[in-house]
């Protein structure tokens, strides 16, 4: 039944593909949204066997007793597992797991996935949804596909027709407008050793601003001033990016402030598969945020929908002291739930380069957030996979990651960056202009 399920959807996505590459969504597809689909593009029906259920609107109020600026409470605290994955009987849950997953279960024998009852937690302010069924009806792909106009706020193509329309749903969807956050980052060796690096990031996304419109936003969609506090040897350091929509006409523009020499400079290339900051080589600059840049390298084949367990409503996770663990993540701490992800495929392109030859996205229907990527070699073989442990940020609301991992299969160590420290905070009331996201504002940061 599921291969029939999956094959039937397949074969409507490859409909969809095989309609005009810049079409906008069709009038009759767009009145769905809101009614058979949630404003996002998701099925707001639950699955036939009742293992997912409807979409009924997410959280839509935070639980009782939470205060803004206390860490976030766990409105499902009280759900028990009601499956746990291991080797031993991966091959009878293989249909609803990815490559990655598989591997990672053969891989490491202290891995396990607990399995949640499904809570279709993601949610957005109306303004957002309006801005969705504004999007599906003006939005198109532009320039080959490396940009989209006539989108703003909220995901751009609600209704996708092919690859390139998915992913884009994932780097312009709903995020914090206005967001200030302290979080950590940790790449444990084999042995499980390391040193905590701690972050205190400030975001500014004009493309989700209260007022932003298609006129308004221009080819800068988001801009990030992140200042490195922790380890000591680390801590001064300082960078400055400027996100831009198309970053083949124009590349992310990036700035550092170095302490040690006390002066700014604009870095070198920052994009693709150059390392990560400060990652030790186990990630690269575009697996932050699971996956973000440019598109120009890769085909981009929209696959199908499929029913995948993947991480959700990680609010165990978020602050927790034992968190960071040898080869992987606790996985105590880790939530799974079954959700019906869009399935999304990364091939090279010939003549590109870039160290993962092909990557496997594997959407959230309800957010567009990349909750899994599997990414290979150029010799085919499975190298890394990513998670994004996401969950409701229910002050805003938006559902966003807590934490972002990826595993390297081959090295045998991870790295893990977000909410992995017990003191770790997130605000979205801040004040802030993008007259403090210029180089100017991170000389004087720098030398105060």
């Amino acid at each position: 039944m599921l291969k029939t399920k999956f094959a039937l959807v397949a074969t409507l996505a490859a409909g969809l593909a095989a309609a005009p590459a810049f079409a906008k969504s069709p009038a009759d597809q767009v009145a769905k949204l809101g009614k058979d689909l949630t404003p996002f593009g998701a099925e707001k029906a639950g699955n036939k066997d009742g293992t997912i259920p409807a979409w009924t609107g997410g959280i839509t109020a935070p639980p009782g007793g939470w205060k803004p600026g206390a860490q976030y409470a766990d409105p499902f605290a009280a759900d028990k597992p009601t499956l746990t994955i291991t080797a031993a009987n991966a091959e009878q849950h293989a249909a609803k797991l990815t490559p990655g997953q598989m591997a990672m279960l053969k891989a490491y024998p202290t891995w396990k996935i607990n399995v949640y009852p499904t809570r279709r937690s993601a949610s957005a302010p109306q303004r957002v949804y309006d801005a969705a069924l504004r999007n599906a009806a003006t939005a198109e792909l532009v320039e080959d596909g490396n940009a989209v106009k006539g989108a703003a706020v909220a995901p751009p193509f609600p209704i996708p027709k092919d690859g390139r329309e998915a992913i884009w749903n994932h780097l312009l969807r709903w995020r914090p407008p206005v967001m200030k956050r302290v979080i950590g980052q940790a790449a444990p060796t084999e042995g499980g050793d390391f040193t905590m690096v701690q972050f205190e990031d400030d975001f500014l996304s004009p493309y989700g601003l209260p007022n932003a419109t298609p006129e308004t936003i221009g080819n800068r969609v988001t801009y990030l001033l992140q200042r490195t506090t922790a380890p000591a040897r680390l801590a001064g350091q300082i960078l400055l990016a400027h996100e831009t929509l198309n970053q083949v006409a124009e590349p992310r523009e990036v700035w550092l402030y170095n302490p040690g020499q006390r002066r700014v400079r604009r870095a070198p290339s920052t994009a693709y598969d150059n390392p990560g900051t400060a990652s030790d080589g186990m990630r690269t600059t575009d697996q932050f945020d699971i996956y973000n840049g440019a598109i120009d390298r890769y085909e981009w084949k929209l696959v199908g929908k499929k029913e995948v367990y993947i991480p959700y409503n990680s609010y165990k996770l978020a602050g927790a002291a034992d968190s960071v663990k040898p080869l992987h993540l606790n996985p105590d701490l880790l939530r799974y739930e079954l959700h019906r992800v869009w399935v999304v495929e990364a091939s090279l392109k010939g003549g590109a380069q870039h160290i993962y030859a092909k990557r496997t996205f594997f959407l959230d229907e309800d957010s567009w957030q990349a909750a899994i990527v599997d990414q290979y070699d150029g010799r085919g073989q499975l190298w890394r996979v990513s998670e994004g442990y996401g969950m409701n940020f229910y002050d805003l609301p938006v559902h966003s990651y807590a934490v972002e991992a990826h595993y390297d299969l081959q090295a045998r160590r991870y790295i893990a960056l977000g909410a992995i420290i017990p003191n770790y905070a997130y605000s979205f009331g801040a004040s802030l202009t993008t007259e403090d996201f210029t180089p100017d504002a991170l000389r004087r940061e720098g030398t105060r």
